[in-house]
């Protein structure tokens, strides 16, 4: 324990974000710098109680209240070794997890709990900073290749795991750059890019290879892999979006998130979008179909893009302020969360439903035609509350409904479950001997600190089945 009497003489503080004025101008990250000072104390709020819940808030059950000493203590070094003995990736989740441990965490019953996220993401920022961070490569080769579809935060940690474990692994990824969702779901401003380039090059002298525009069931046929490799992972995530059944939704200028939001990342990238398939929100109304983490993401993007405006909307109910009664502690509570894209401008609205597009006569969206609607969960629209809304244009983000069943997953021939997904057993293993499923692709649309507790899990069951045996964690 840090401090005995931390957490009744220090205050929750976390690190204040730059002016909406400022960061909507670029596209870094929006979180000023956090003084070591200020993070060893908050290191120091945590309680040492006697039932960690943090460590069952977080799916990848990371030793919380360990380094939360260690940090308190300034032993940066041997935090960094507790943060990565379960997390492969605390740069990550330090930037984008929603933090289910501070949901859990037992402070938090009755004051602000401890910044988990926050202490996270310094221990491993430092960590590179000093230099604590080296390749760790297998001492011994087993000589077994292991193929991995997907370079996703899933992909990612049971690359490096096997890696580890001293197999031959090698990550395909379709598009042009290693990352998945990391390098082109995640806007910028919530996390830059270099720091996946950086834990690349750290794979990479751990011996992954990579092989970019590598579209296993497109230009890579399955059938080389399964000659080639004595086991294959599927990380390919959950890519198949919810789509919007109204009138006009054929109308230009309507597209998926994830049609809008990997452009600006390979914007951000140098790369240049040709005019005929840009997506851009400048000079327009957009409305964004959608209240979660994805739109959020679109609402940030299109600040920076300099819109005419933003409207976004969402079907369900406007969340409590605080945590509602029906998720008492230590459950992830059903409460109003606003993201820093949130700050930045725009009108945001609940229980809204969007009945038909109009367009003109070119064949492009000009108004949203909507009313409101009751509590699910039947939705039952409320009369008079009907309205017309200009948008020139419409992002949908209104989640995924599992992985793309064309391809790939219909080439192989593998059982789904009943959500759509990859079924597979407790091993991890799918009805195909030898090929395995994990992340979003097997468990459906979820965290980043889930698919990277997937990943972990998987390398496990995949170096039990080629070895034997297996000392993965």
């Amino acid at each position: 324990m840090g401090k005995i009497t931390g957490f009744m003489e220090h205050t929750r503080e976390t690190p204040q974000r730059r002016p909406p004025a400022e960061r909507v101008k670029d596209w870094f990250e929006v979180y000023l710098p956090f003084a070591e000072e200020k993070i060893r104390i908050q290191g120091g709020r945590c309680m040492d109680c006697g039932v960690p819940f943090c460590h069952t808030g977080c799916p990848l059950n990371n030793i919380i209240p360990d380094w939360n000493d260690l940090v308190y203590r300034g032993r940066w070094h041997e935090a960094i070794r507790q943060l990565h003995a379960t997390n492969n990736f605390p740069e990550f989740t330090g930037r984008i997890c929603p933090a289910p441990c501070e949901a859990a965490c037992v402070l938090g019953i009755n004051e602000p709990p401890v910044t988990i996220k926050q202490i996270e993401k310094t221990i491993i920022d430092r960590a590179f900073e000093e230099g604590y961070i080296k390749p760790e490569p297998a001492e011994v080769r087993t000589g077994k290749r292991v193929a991995i579809v997907g370079s996703g935060p899933a992909g990612l940690a049971a690359a490096q795991q096997l890696a580890r474990a001293g197999h031959d692994v090698t990550v395909f990824e379709k598009h042009d750059r290693i990352g998945g969702l990391l390098r082109y779901g995640i806007p910028n401003f919530k996390m830059e890019k270099h720091l996946i380039d950086r834990r690349l090059e750290q794979m990479r002298a751990e011996g992954v290879r990579f092989e970019i525009n590598a579209h296993v069931g497109g230009n890579i046929p399955v059938d080389d892999l399964r000659r080639d490799f004595h086991a294959i992972l599927l990380a390919a995530g959950a890519e198949q979006p919810r789509n919007l059944n109204v009138p006009g939704r054929e109308l230009k200028g309507i597209h998926y998130a994830m049609e809008f939001l990997p452009q600006q990342n390979k914007r951000c990238e140098g790369d240049t979008i040709p005019e005929n398939t840009a997506i851009l929100a400048t000079g327009k109304h957009v409305v964004i179909i959608g209240g979660g983490d994805t739109g959020a993401d679109c609402l940030g993007t299109s600040h920076r893009q300099m819109p005419l405006s933003v409207t976004q909307f969402e079907l369900l109910p406007k969340p409590p302020d605080e945590r509602a009664p029906s998720t008492p502690w230590p459950l992830w509570p059903m409460q109003l969360r606003s993201e820093s894209s949130h700050e930045e401008g725009g009108l945001r609205d609940w229980s809204v439903s969007t009945t038909r597009f109009t367009g003109d006569a070119h064949g492009r969206v000009k108004q949203l035609h909507g009313l409101r609607v009751g509590p699910p969960p039947k939705f039952e629209p409320i009369p008079g509350t009907e309205f017309t809304l200009d948008a020139d244009l419409v992002l949908l983000a209104m989640g995924f409904l599992g992985p793309v069943q064309s391809g790939m997953v219909g080439q192989l021939a593998l059982k789904l479950d009943p959500r759509g997904n990859v079924a597979t057993d407790e091993n991890y293993m799918s009805s195909q001997p030898g090929i395995f499923a994990a992340g979003d692709m097997r468990r459906g649309q979820s965290l980043v600190v889930w698919a990277i507790t997937e990943g972990r899990k998987a390398a496990r069951a995949v170096d039990v089945y080629l070895m034997g045996e297996s000392k993965l964690p």
